[in-house]
């Protein structure tokens, strides 16, 4: 993760989903070990999910902050928990819903943000980051595919 005054929001999304996908592409070879990262499981389903979890919670976050409400908040158990479903085989079919889930949750972040103005973007209604701020935060969702790695 680098800090890059020429990226936008919505290339920090995307930019983070295509890292993600690209180590997800190795993990068709995971041994069905968890990797232990700081105080916390992963495996590649639950790298999935978390990044999955985090782009929506944060979308929903800010379209209720852009219609004026207030976000509900959220019931994720988050990376504290790791579930049956995420110590499955991660399988190619696995690979292929994980492309087309997040490549569309980024597409709506892109499009989303690449609508709003720099004030917009900087000067975001409601309680809590700049949306600016939000997509940046965004792209530590690298951590958890970071967590499991490189597979090849």
């Amino acid at each position: 993760m680098t800090d890059n005054p020429q990226e936008t929001p919505a290339r920090a999304v995307t930019g983070m989903v295509d890292h993600v996908l690209a180590l997800a592409a190795t993990w068709t070879a995971w041994d069905g070990e968890p990797a232990h990262v700081d105080d916390r499981v992963y495996t590649p389903h639950k790298a999935i999910r978390r990044v999955a979890d985090h782009l929506v919670d944060h979308l929903a976050e800010m379209e209720a902050r852009l219609a004026g409400e207030e976000p509900r908040p959220d019931h994720w158990h988050a990376s504290a928990l790791t579930s049956e479903a995420d110590l499955a085989p991660f399988t190619q079919q696995d690979l292929d819903e994980a492309r087309s889930r997040l490549t569309r949750l980024a597409r709506i972040w892109a499009n989303r943000l690449d609508a709003l103005t720099d004030e917009q973007l900087d000067a975001s209604p409601g309680e809590g980051w700049s949306f600016r701020e939000l997509a940046l935060h965004l792209r530590g969702s690298e951590y958890y595919a970071d967590a499991v790695g490189d597979l090849s």
